[in-house]
């Protein structure tokens, strides 16, 4: 009998190039498109991704996540599909304010901002979307561009993947960096939050925290 080989493709989780709100500690309306820094960003890891053999690009439909993803589906020669189940959180009547002037963090608000999500909707919505991005890779003979937002990859990756023993989740997920998934149950982590093809000029700040 000849044993059938399963072979696991691959999804990369990738956030979006830096925004002027990002380094303001800003809750980011949803039309914060991406600084100049944000797209140098976005072409270094587009050159990046260019040797990954991509067949797919999805994003959320945030122009910051969106320009991001334009700029690598123009590198790799692929058209971007859009989810709005990848939109980051929403914080509602709370989007532009600074985090400086909250009393406390919004970013672990478990109830509803005025007019927003809670932290039990954003929940549910991101397990829709894991189940959405699985089964579009499914669909596909290669590896998958998911491109989205730091709270949103962070609920990935603490709820619905394995990530190694002892690896705990960091503490800031930098702009445009990389988080590689196997694309088949259990969905462990490969590589976990890595900016390696930021060079000097455009390095993200790994000190600084900021949403979306």
């Amino acid at each position: 009998m000849i044993a059938t080989i399963s072979i696991c493709m691959t999804i990369y989780l990738l956030r979006h190039g830096e925004t002027a709100l990002n380094v303001a500690r800003v809750l980011q309306p949803a039309d914060t498109p991406l600084s100049s820094r944000g797209a140098a960003q976005a072409r270094a890891l587009a050159r990046r991704m260019r040797s990954t053999g991509l067949v797919g690009v999805v994003s959320s439909h945030l122009p910051r996540a969106m320009q991001t993803a334009q700029i690598i589906g123009g590198e790799c020669g692929l058209e971007v599909q859009t989810c709005e189940l990848l939109q980051e959180r929403n914080f509602g009547d709370w989007r532009g304010l600074a985090h400086d002037s909250m009393d406390f963090n919004p970013l672990l608000f478990a109830d509803a901002p005025p007019s927003g999500e809670t932290a039990r909707e954003f929940a549910v919505r991101v397990a829709q979307a894991f189940e959405h991005i699985t089964n579009l890779r499914a669909g596909m003979k290669g590896p998958l561009a998911v491109v989205t937002h730091g709270m949103l990859i962070r609920q990935l990756l603490s709820s619905h993947v394995t990530l190694e023993a002892g690896c705990g989740l960091p503490v800031h997920l930098g702009n445009t960096s990389v988080s590689r998934i196997a694309a088949c149950m259990p969905y462990r982590v490969e590589l976990l939050n890595c900016t390696r093809h930021l060079d000097d000029e455009i390095a993200d700040d790994a000190n600084s925290l900021s949403s979306g």
